[in-house]
């Protein structure tokens, strides 16, 4: 067996109006089925990014508010989730903006040598890393490039 590519992430969320705002229209992802859009038989919504790449790339299923939280500190599961948003700092600082404008906190800013990285965290508290591959950085003939110090990011 050999892996292809990364197809698809489901999450649980308590809201799912809330979690398709937040998805739709903070993030930009385009809402394909579920939700205001297209409803189907329960409480779900799937999303593309705009380039459509496949059928689904993240699926939202509605819980209920009274869905157990995450834990914090330490745990075993999911850390967080990367989502590319564009090829330079100036697509991060944009996404700054819209972050600000839509009162959604950054938690923390790294230069990874590889890439830029913003992170935040959605309405159920599931960690996104929004990213951009920095030009220029030859990490395919030299690997080690992916484990470099992680630096503070400054944009």
């Amino acid at each position: 067996m050999e892996i292809k590519e990364l197809g698809h992430l489901v999450l649980y969320v308590r809201d799912l109006n809330r979690s398709v705002h937040f998805y739709r229209d903070v993030l930009g992802w385009r809402a394909i089925l579920g939700g205001d859009d297209v409803p189907i038989a329960f409480p779900a919504a799937a999303f593309s990014a705009p380039s459509l790449r496949t059928h689904h790339e993240l699926l939202l299923i509605e819980v209920g508010m009274d869905a157990a939280a995450l834990p914090a500190g330490r745990r075993v599961g999911m850390y967080h989730f990367g989502l590319k948003i564009g090829d330079s700092d100036d697509d991060l600082r944009e996404a700054v903006a819209t972050l600000a404008a839509n009162g959604v906190p950054i938690m923390g800013a790294s230069d990874h040598t590889v890439t830029h990285s913003l992170y935040i965290a959605d309405p159920d508290g599931n960690e996104i890393e929004l990213y951009i591959d920095v030009p220029g950085v030859d990490w395919r003939n030299d690997p080690t490039l992916i484990g470099a110090p992680i630096k503070p990011l400054r944009l």
